[in-house]
């Protein structure tokens, strides 16, 4: 898991399969001091996250995992929002 904040919204004219309906997001990766880690990466949104949201992501399998039905095709997918860090 790691921590990332919402910064934009992607609007696709086609989906595959199991990713109808389900919103992409922009988020940009951040270290604990909530600092950017890396380029901004696309992330299906399991938790509706509002706009420049602190949210919590997980990748790869668990990814896909996160996802109803299982094992869509994403890399990355924000599975809740973060009220606070405390490093």
């Amino acid at each position: 898991m790691y921590l990332g904040r919402v910064i934009g919204t992607v609007v696709c004219e086609r989906k595959c399969e199991g990713l109808e309906g389900k919103r992409l997001l922009v988020v940009q990766p951040l270290d604990h001091r909530q600092q950017p880690t890396g380029p901004a990466e696309v992330a299906v949104d399991t938790v509706s996250a509002p706009p420049k949201a602190l949210v919590y992501l997980v990748g790869s399998r668990e990814a896909a995992l996160a996802c109803e039905p299982w094992f869509v095709p994403v890399d990355s997918a924000i599975v809740g929002l973060v009220d606070q860090v405390d490093a």
